[in-house]
């Protein structure tokens, strides 16, 4: 049985799996959907459509499914959904998608954003993303599994981030960044590679030699990006992370971050 304060206000379309909690003053709106163990905090706010997983921790001013700060957008049915076990503190704000764009944003599994981060519309979030103090998006952007985003870090619209990338403290990103690699600085430049991440998350000395290898190919050799691509496969192509590395630079739209 779900426990909800009796100061907070919840719609009676709202749906409350078992054992969510809802803090005092808090605000649960419409055609918003909580699964077990969810507990949210005073003073949240949660518009919908939205959809949010099992056993997230949502902390107090919050505001999650509002509409999308887009000209465009009048009044469509888009959503936000949020999977399983993420923790969302003070005063984040994640939007719902827009009818131009996906029509939804979407949040993963097991991600950590901290204070006053910004998920803007139409967003695509992976898991285990570490999202540190007022790290923002704007929309469309897309942050592959294992990602850091240091404090008042700032992407670009449509710019994606790859997997196990770090983005130092108040970056800003206008490219998209690789998966494996550090970039930093305002606009943000690269650094090298994620190294004490991808040891933290057990990858063999191997492997990171491999990516190192890719990077410099990439960065360090001079090489026009196609040219780079090419001796990725050629010399690298028994690698899976450089694979993903290959198939991230052949579907980037905006351009790599260099």
């Amino acid at each position: 049985m779900s426990r909800v304060h009796p100061n907070a206000l919840v719609d009676p379309k709202a749906r409350l799996g078992e054992d969510v909690e809802v803090g005092p003053f808090s605000v649960i709106g419409a055609d918003v959907e909580i699964d077990e163990g969810t507990r949210i905090g005073p003073h949240a706010v949660i518009q919908g459509p939205t959809r949010i997983g099992r056993d997230n921790r949502i902390y107090q001013f919050a505001a999650l499914g509002e509409a999308p700060q887009h000209k465009g957008y009048q009044g469509e049915p888009t959503e936000l959904v949020i999977g399983d076990g993420n923790t969302i503190r003070e005063f984040v704000t994640c939007h719902r998608g827009t009818a131009q764009g996906r029509g939804e944003t979407r949040i993963g599994d097991h991600n950590w954003l901290m204070a006053y981060c910004h998920i803007a519309h139409d967003c695509r979030l992976g898991d285990h993303l570490l999202f540190a103090n007022s790290a923002s998006l704007a929309g469309h952007v897309d942050v592959g599994d294992h990602a850091t985003l240091g404090g008042f870090a700032l992407v670009h619209q449509f710019c994606r981030i790859g997997p196990y990338a770090f983005c130092g403290f108040g970056s800003g990103i206008n490219r998209d960044v690789p998966p494996f690699v550090t970039v930093s600085g305002q606009m943000a430049v690269p650094h090298g590679i994620n190294s004490v991440g991808l040891r933290r998350h057990g990858f063999s000395r191997e492997r990171i030699r491999d990516i190192n290898r890719a990077y410099r190919m990439i960065y360090r050799q001079g090489l026009r990006l196609d040219d780079a691509r090419d001796a990725l496969c050629q010399q690298l192509g028994h690698s899976a992370d450089v694979q993903g590395m290959v198939e991230f630079i052949d579907s980037s739209q905006r351009g790599l971050l260099r």
